[in-house]
């Protein structure tokens, strides 16, 4: 990777913005700001932090958010240095990209900024800027008075409510802001009077429907010329649809299978006072625990050891990074169908099952997850090997590794080492060429995520529909792949095959894309923070057969 001098990168960060500072503490926002629309999360802390359980395990409202990757949403180190890589190679985009990427990454810094008609920007004394007039807005990332104040004004779950396009209402007296949740009588007076909001019922603040709100995000593309080619918000590039993928899987239906977003990134557990006074509520039941758990360890890794550079409060990363790998566990499991051996040649049929109300990966395309595949003899000595990792978390034989240029194709039978089958979303230029950039991205050259149970992918709309390879591999379904692997093995005695599902939120081809940008002090920051990590991948689900 191309690299700058920490001293170099030290005096560009000074010289742009006292938020990006290598090696140095950066300034710490305050928690406890009150604006126009918003109030800062250490507010809501003073009644919903010290809350329990019945079994008396804690579940503190701010606690358990202030860990999370939505809590750190603008401190995202990555997050910063694909926005400032785009905005140099599309400078002529800049108010788009601002506007669009601090929507749902720093959005109450947006929102306040727009209702003052002040900029909406991130970098050069925007809001990554401690001397900004919103920078207290825009580090307290996705934060307790955004969510509870979007409305419900028919169009969540829909296009026109996708891509950040939220509602929140602005109110003379502050009294009058609403605070929505799922909750039906709320006691009114007390949060009246210590932070000005009015409590109220809001079904919406449950459903799935809600999350869609972001999670849901279509992004305008240009040509080689930088000219803008997405005419409506339909054309655009659907850079992640989380949301249209669970409304294509069993867990959408009305059956026994239902669940929402909020059903797994959100346990529920019943008979909690959910806040610490006045003392005389009672219990509810159904209450959220505000884990918003994801898939993404190697983010939170990278918050918890750089936490003074990036300004960083929270300390439950640990805990959070615990609770993302419960969930990864129970996203997908693997299956031997088949192992049998003939002459030289090996051959395992294995399946691999998606456990999740979405593709897996989802979200950003900078996430992929792979089968590591290993037949060894009685002895331990590998036979065969596809999909192993190098320690700069690259994986040996995918073609996207190895050149800027390619990617690796859809695999239905893996016959040498340098095949893997790796599910990931690979995104296209207006020339159809493989491109990093999203502002250059105008479709998907390959899809093969693993599809959630229940999605067809015959009737999937356009803009989640399997690309490539799989979309014509009749093993490949709603809910599972079945892969099979012909492999040469000449030993005798008895193998172990051992398979892997392995997950990595940063693909290499991602990080390396970025080191063009280099020169930008963010993008130069995080890589070094990436070739300082050890956490590259995270296990999925494995199996293991001894074949005779």
């Amino acid at each position: 990777m191309q690299r700058v001098s920490a001293a170099r990168i030290s005096l560009a960060c000074v010289l742009l913005t006292s938020a990006c500072s290598y090696g140095q503490s950066a300034p710490v926002a305050d928690d406890q700001f009150v604006s126009t629309h918003f109030s800062g999360s250490g507010n809501c802390a003073t009644c919903h932090n010290g809350l329990t359980d019945p079994s008396g395990t804690d579940v503190s409202i701010e606690t358990d958010w202030a860990s999370t990757v939505m809590a750190n949403s603008t401190r995202d180190p990555f997050w910063q240095a694909k926005v400032a890589s785009e905005l140099r190679r599309n400078p002529q985009l800049s108010s788009v990209v601002n506007d669009k990427c601090t929507r749902c990454h720093a959005p109450m810094a947006n929102v306040e900024a727009k209702h003052d008609g002040a900029p909406v920007q991130v970098f050069n004394g925007g809001f990554l800027d401690s001397g900004n007039a919103y920078f207290d807005h825009a580090m307290n990332g996705v934060s307790c008075t955004v969510c509870h104040q979007v409305e419900d004004n028919g169009k969540l779950g829909t296009l026109e409510g996708f891509s950040g396009k939220y509602s929140i209402g602005t109110y003379a007296n502050p009294v009058d802001r609403p605070i929505f949740a799922q909750y039906t009588n709320p006691r009114v007076a007390p949060m009246q009077n210590s932070v000005q909001y009015t409590p109220m019922y809001g079904a919406h603040t449950a459903t799935s429907e809600m999350c869609a709100t972001c999670h849901n995000l279509k992004t305008p593309f240009v040509d080689a010329a930088g000219n803008v080619v997405s005419t409506t918000p339909e054309s655009e590039f659907p850079e992640q649809m989380v949301y249209s993928e669970w409304k294509h899987s069993v867990f959408a239906s009305t059956g026994p299978e239902a669940r929402s977003c909020v059903g797994c990134h959100m346990p529920q557990v019943d008979g909690v006072v959910i806040s610490n006074r006045p003392f005389n509520l009672s219990p509810r039941n159904g209450f959220g625990k505000h884990y918003f758990v994801g898939g993404n360890t190697a983010l939170l890794d990278m918050l918890d050891t750089h936490r003074s550079e990036l300004g960083v409060t929270a300390t439950g990363f640990a805990t959070s990074k615990a609770r993302t790998r419960d969930v990864l566990a129970s996203a997908a499991s693997l299956q031997v169908l088949s192992s049998s051996r003939s002459s030289n040649q090996l051959t395992v049929q294995l399946r691999v099952d998606n456990g999740s109300g979405h593709k897996l990966p989802t979200s950003f395309p900078s996430r992929r997850a792979w089968l590591h595949f290993t037949v060894k003899d009685a002895a331990g000595n590998v036979l065969f090997e596809s999909g192993g990792m190098n320690a700069d978390g690259s994986i040996i034989g995918v073609d996207a590794d190895a050149s800027p240029s390619l990617y690796e194709p859809h695999h239905e039978v893996i016959t040498q080492g340098d095949q893997v089958q790796v599910y990931e979303s690979i995104m296209g230029d207006t020339d159809g060429n493989l491109t990093y950039t999203l502002l250059r991205a105008a479709a998907f050259l390959k899809d093969n995520r693993l599809l959630p149970p229940g999605f067809v992918k015959g009737t999937a709309p356009v803009d989640i529909q399997v690309v490539g390879g799989a979309a014509s591999d009749a093993n490949f379904t709603g809910g599972s792949d079945t892969l099979t692997y012909q492999v040469p093995v000449s030993a005798s005695g008895q193998v172990t095959v051992t398979a892997e599902l392995l997950y990595q939120s940063m693909a290499y081809g991602f990080v390396q894309d970025l080191s063009s940008d280099a020169a930008d002090p963010f993008v130069s920051r995080f890589l070094g923070y990436y070739d300082q990590a050890t956490l590259r991948s995270e296990s999925i689900a494995s199996v293991s057969v001894v074949v005779p």
